[in-house]
């Protein structure tokens, strides 16, 4: 928690008044984290003309939050046992990677067998790939993306 508190610029007593337990204020930052991933993806991805341009943005901004905050990534994984997005903030994501997937089966440019689910699964390995630093994670990208197109 004094890492915690450090990095954020207050006193560690602050913390705990919050978030009585380690977990508890990695759940929060979880949360947030998804929630923010999410709004950007509602605002930026409209701007695309087909489903997989916005899949490449998520997948891509997705990679870069981890990167960015690989250090609170692994805090957040080693508190919770994983970073899967839990409860109100899982079915908004699912929901809106429905709807951008959708796009991309009505354009064409997203085989029409792709789901949420897949999606779910290869945005949790990013972020694994992404965490480990296990080499070029724009590279992976493109490798799913071959795999994900007509």
């Amino acid at each position: 928690m004094s890492e915690v508190a450090g990095a954020a610029g207050v006193g560690v007593g602050t913390i705990y008044r919050h978030f009585p337990t380690r977990q508890a204020l990695m759940e929060a930052i979880a949360e947030q984290r998804f929630i923010q991933i999410l709004d950007s993806a509602r605002t930026k991805c409209p701007e695309f003309a087909t489903g997989i341009e916005s899949v490449r943005w998520l997948l891509t901004h997705v990679g870069q939050v981890h990167e960015q905050g690989r250090t609170l990534s692994r805090m957040i994984e080693s508190t919770l046992g994983n970073i899967a997005p839990q409860g109100p903030v899982k079915a908004d994501l699912f929901e809106f990677a429905t709807a951008i997937l959708e796009q991309g089966k009505t354009d064409g440019s997203l085989r029409p067998d792709v789901t949420s689910d897949d999606l779910y699964m290869i945005i949790g390995s990013l972020a694994a790939v992404v965490r480990a630093d296990l080499g070029d994670w724009q590279r992976f990208i493109d490798i799913i993306l071959d795999g994900l197109k007509p």
